[in-house]
């Protein structure tokens, strides 16, 4: 069991948490070694690092429970929500408790006329969505696993393929309830959508991936139901021009609500995976949400830049059940590429650069793979300059592995050079500490000194965020 000095000089002691916890929890704490692997690091070339113990709690007291006893003897937490998280985030480098938020799956409240409701971070974006359908509402940030949590999606600032129209987690979450580090309940914010009252304590624990408080409430935006939505899937005749065209749309405040990018290596593995049969070309998936009229204006506009930029048709999905298999097959580009190349490990990253230098980004790094000899298919929500790269090697071939990670320091390197982020999504958990520094330098210190001001023995998700 994993022991070492707390931040106060103290021993950490969770054995004796456990055995404390054990009393109040009984079944709900679990040790075994197979479930204490499912609660760790399982979707990166990262290790798997277990907690000591899992419990599985079902209310905000009961976490401010777990919260004190572990405090008391210096037991880090880690936050776990659904797993899906790509850095590391859920791993227990120093061992200690991981709190599963399964069972806190409630929607708590939705208030139509507002356009917010009130979850549990346990809930799932496919479970609120089919909650909200009925009502002509749904919740917009969609970063592809369906599974993902509400809570979890706030921890590590999730976005995803709508973020260009309807923004990340960060601008669609309301209000936060966490327990602290002490044990106690703050609220972050009222539901107005608007406060000029003192710090952004909501922003500040939006994306803090569990290092400054345990989310147990969340209030969310919500948006009515589109009139029309119109989806396309279209080829270019080069990865230059897909991107220059996605450029310009933004430029113009074109309000297109999906705009994916997949490179020819990506279209391969979707289409043996999802039987699409697409042409092996650098292709834009693109959904556009509006009345019938905005709709269609939207996509003529859109249609007079791309075919300038050497778009070659568009191919369009009109019926819900096309779009759904049009956005599946995207979604699951990442089980696509582990199927298309079975035996080999797949580590899934991204960048994020200002929309003017994305196309610059994108060709540096397609021609960065290529010299490098590596396997690496590019996909992205390039509407916001975000894209991501999903190398696949052998994990085990010592020199497969520093080849990786010599490209994946290249990519940080170069999308922080051209002003962007080593992470538009992702986070940063374990996988990117080290690209922190370079990224937002004396900022390193300021968010030290948060995270000792708050979480001074540090036992919320030890390890992650900050470099060292």
């Amino acid at each position: 069991m994993a022991m070492l000095d707390a931040a106060d000089g103290k021993t950490r002691d969770v054995a004796t948490a456990i055995a404390i916890l054990r009393q109040r929890f009984g079944d709900r704490l679990q040790t075994g070694e197979a479930i204490r692997r499912q609660h760790a690091n399982t979707l990166t070339w990262l290790d798997n690092q277990p907690p000591d113990a899992v419990i599985w709690v079902e209310n905000a007291d009961e976490v401010g429970e777990v919260v004190r006893v572990a405090r008391d003897h210096r037991a880090p937490i880690i936050p776990f929500g659904a797993g899906t998280s790509l850095e590391g985030h859920v791993n227990a480098p120093f061992g200690g408790l991981s709190l599963d938020f399964s069972r806190m799956n409630k929607i708590l409240a939705v208030n139509e006329r507002d356009l917010d409701c009130v979850v549990q971070p346990g809930v799932s974006r496919k479970q609120l969505n089919d909650y909200l359908r009925d009502l002509g509402l749904f919740f917009p940030v969609d970063p592809g696993a369906e599974e993902a949590t509400i809570g979890g999606m706030a921890s590590t600032r999730a976005s995803g393929t709508t973020a260009v129209r309807y923004g990340t987690m960060r601008e669609n979450v309301l209000n936060i309830t966490a327990v602290m580090a002490d044990g106690s309940i703050v609220k972050t914010a009222q539901r107005a959508r608007k406060s000029a009252a003192g710090y952004d304590l909501t922003r500040l624990l939006v994306g803090a991936e569990g290092t400054l408080g345990i989310i147990t409430e969340l209030t969310v935006r919500l948006y009515g139901i589109p009139e029309k939505i119109l989806a396309a899937v279209c080829p270019f005749t080069t990865l230059e021009g897909a991107c220059n065209a996605v450029i310009q749309s933004i430029q113009l405040g074109l309000g297109v609500a999906r705009m994916e990018l997949l490179d020819p290596p990506q279209i391969r593995a979707v289409n043996a995976y999802a039987k699409l049969g697409l042409e092996e070309r650098p292709t834009l998936f693109l959904e556009f949400h509006g009345s019938e009229a905005s709709a269609r204006d939207q996509v003529e506009t859109f249609k007079a830049i791309a075919e300038a930029e050497g778009a070659l048709r568009f191919d369009w999905a009109e019926k819900e059940e096309d779009r759904r298999k049009l956005w599946k097959a995207r979604h699951d580009a990442y089980w696509a590429i582990k199927t298309l190349w079975p035996g080999k490990d797949a580590l899934a990253t991204d960048v994020c650069v200002p929309i003017s230098r994305l196309a610059e980004c994108v060709t540096e790094t397609q021609k960065d793979i290529e010299a490098s000899g590596l396997t690496a298919p590019i996909v992205g929500h390039v509407g916001d300059g975000n894209f991501h790269t999903t190398p696949v090697f052998n994990a085990k071939d010592p020199r497969e592995k520093a080849g990786m990670e010599a490209f994946l320091q290249r990519l940080a390197e170069r999308a922080i050079r051209m002003e962007g982020t080593c992470t538009g999504e992702h986070g940063i958990g374990q996988g990117k500490a080290k690209y922190l520094q370079a990224e937002i330098g004396e900022g390193v210190a300021v968010m030290r000194a948060i995270k000792t001001a708050l979480d001074p023995l540090g036992i919320f998700n030890p390890g992650k965020i900050l470099p060292g």
